[in-house]
């Protein structure tokens, strides 16, 4: 994980709401089909609603079906950190924000061909910078 300055807990409270919270700092789900990303096909750059870092852009995502916005690659291989999840009975990967250690959500094996993997992702832990727009 990098170094980048994390918001204190106070901060944060105060500026996300309870699902981004509980997502980010509880390592929560949100359900399926139920986050303002999942069927969103903007152009942009999607990054870590906790410390702004860079994370996916849209070309690189896709409709997976499971209600989640999901991506075939991070923007880089450094913008995500991965580590073996084995809470609720099972062996999963869990993806964090590389920069801030935020939970993202989880990848799986599945994808399609140009990676083989699904980079599946709560909404609450994404905010999208759109093409044009400018980030600060």
């Amino acid at each position: 994980m990098n170094d980048a300055p994390r918001p204190d807990d106070a901060e944060l409270r105060a500026r996300l709401d309870d699902l981004q919270w509980h997502v980010t700092q509880e390592a929560g789900t949100e359900r399926a089909f139920t986050g303002i990303y999942w069927d969103n096909h903007e152009a942009g750059l999607y990054r870590c609603v906790v410390c702004a870092a860079p994370l996916f852009e849209s070309t690189d995502k896709y409709d997976s079906g499971t209600g989640w916005p999901s991506f075939t690659r991070p923007v880089s291989p450094d913008a995500v950190e991965e580590r073996v999840d084995r809470s609720h009975g099972m062996v999963r990967t869990e993806a964090l924000c590389a920069s801030c250690g935020s939970h993202l959500g989880h990848v799986f094996p599945d994808g399609p061909a140009v990676t083989g993997l699904r980079y599946c992702m709560n909404s609450a832990s994404l905010d999208l910078e759109r093409s044009g727009e400018t980030g600060d």
